[in-house]
């Protein structure tokens, strides 16, 4: 018997009740929906995967392909603070009631799929991603950007195929999916990769196990270093493809050295998709402009300084330590955490200690979140003599850190989606010396 809710929060419940598993990698289950529903689209479709730099690489593809005037559909994940901002249509998120329809497809196709037996149990995730593939196929797009939520070649998202695949980077995370070195986890995320089609990878470190599956496949492979090359000068940098040339850009709207990677990898994406969607020099250079997406290395006005900052694995906060260096001189820089405890936490905290004067750890609103407490015992076995602050949430933590800051210190919050998202609950905070003003802007 299926079932009906009627809001959007009545399906997310229903969705998280069917699985016996949070995270359940395989494409087996999530295929019969789809073949079931008939799902497919008849327009490009570009897949991002990749340790870090996915949703940044995904806000500047559909940057540049709104200015060149296609109607694009992103599907992004996890969501920061409602779970409409996991789909956007023409730059804006989709509104809950259009995915009312889409959740009760899904639910019938997964009993269809199965009419002898039970329907087909599918998790959280895999139900969701279902629902925003139906809502996005039904639309009249010229190009619709899909995330990869983990891995690549057993998530969810790789049951639709691809036109071009993008890598973005290939770091550890994840390790206990996806295996324990670059390699294995490399030859995860290749298998987004498909046969004849363009195959970018924007990691200038790209494992071998990505060209080796490239080949044994036979993708079109396109490696930083080899096929496209990105210069960075002093105020401007430069692209060059295997047959296109881009001098005189400016940098990205996306804050960070490392977005240079990510834009490098969009401009091999844009080359290699030209014949099917052409974009002009006047597209690109307003995309790279307008780009934009919260929490990564976001630096909100006014002072203090406050940075938000979604990295939660080694390898991003090494990026955020850098571009935190960079910034100049704070006479005070204050931390906001929060962590899964599946994380590599130690590992997080050792590219920041030299950075942090004072933090503010927090426990977060689920359950594979480690607890304030264990960050705390964390951070003092690591730094004995740390000064630190335990608080029951992000919201806490900031409004402790805002009490202590002067007008030219920095507030860093960062570990985890969860840590950004709840001080992102009431829109944009804005801080006035030692005043926090939560309302919206």
């Amino acid at each position: 018997m299926t079932t009906t809710a009627h809001t959007l929060d009545g399906w997310l419940a229903h969705a998280e009740q069917l699985h016996h598993r949070v995270i359940d990698l395989g494409l087996q289950r999530v295929q019969a929906v789809r073949a079931a529903m008939r799902l497919d689209f008849a327009c490009p479709v570009i897949t991002v995967a990749g340790t870090n730099g996915k949703g940044s690489t995904c806000a500047m593809l559909e940057a540049i392909l709104l200015a060149a005037g296609y109607r694009v559909g992103v599907y992004t994940s996890p969501h920061l603070v409602h779970f409409e901002e996991r789909c956007r249509i023409d730059g804006q998120a989709v509104q809950a009631d259009a995915l009312l329809p889409h959740f009760a497809a899904v639910e019938r196709a997964r009993h269809a799929a199965n009419p002898a037996g039970q329907a087909v149990s599918l998790s959280y995730f895999e139900f969701t991603t279902l629902a925003i593939l139906s809502l996005l196929a039904a639309q009249r797009l010229d190009a619709v950007v899909l995330e990869v939520g983990l891995g690549g070649r057993l998530d969810a998202v790789n049951v639709i195929d691809t036109d071009c695949a993008i890598l973005t980077s290939i770091d550890l995370d994840h390790m206990e999916y996806l295996g324990p070195d670059r390699e294995s986890i490399g030859r995860e995320k290749a298998g987004i990769m498909r046969a004849g089609k363009p195959a970018i990878v924007a990691d200038p470190l790209a494992p071998q196990s990505v060209r080796d599956h490239a080949q044994s496949i036979g993708a079109d492979l396109w490696l930083a270093g080899r096929d496209f090359h990105t210069t960075h000068l002093q105020q401007q940098w430069s692209w060059q493809g295997r047959a296109q040339r881009w001098h005189g850009l400016a940098f990205p709207a996306l804050r960070g050295a490392n977005q240079l990677l990510n834009a490098g990898g969009v401009l091999a994406t844009l080359e290699a998709l030209q014949p099917r969607l052409p974009v002009s020099a006047q597209a690109v250079r307003e995309g790279f402009a307008r780009a934009e997406l919260p929490g990564r290395f976001q630096v909100l006005a006014g002072q203090p300084t406050v940075v938000l900052d979604v990295g939660h694995n080694p390898h991003a906060i090494a990026v955020l330590a850098q571009n935190l260096d960079s910034m100049g001189y704070f006479p005070a820089t204050h931390a906001v955490f929060g962590a899964m405890a599946d994380k590599d936490i130690a590992g997080m905290l050792r590219r920041m200690l030299p950075l942090v004067d004072v933090w503010h750890v927090c426990d977060l609103p689920t359950p594979r979140a480690a607890t304030a407490q264990t960050l705390a015992d964390t951070l003092r076995a690591l730094q004995p003599a740390v000064r630190l602050h335990v608080h029951a949430g992000p919201m806490q933590a900031l409004t402790a850190a805002a009490a202590q800051t002067g007008l030219a210190d920095r507030i860093v919050v960062f570990g985890s989606f969860y840590t950004v998202g709840g001080v992102l609950q009431h829109g944009l905070p804005r801080l006035h010396g030692k005043h926090l003003d939560t309302s919206r802007q």
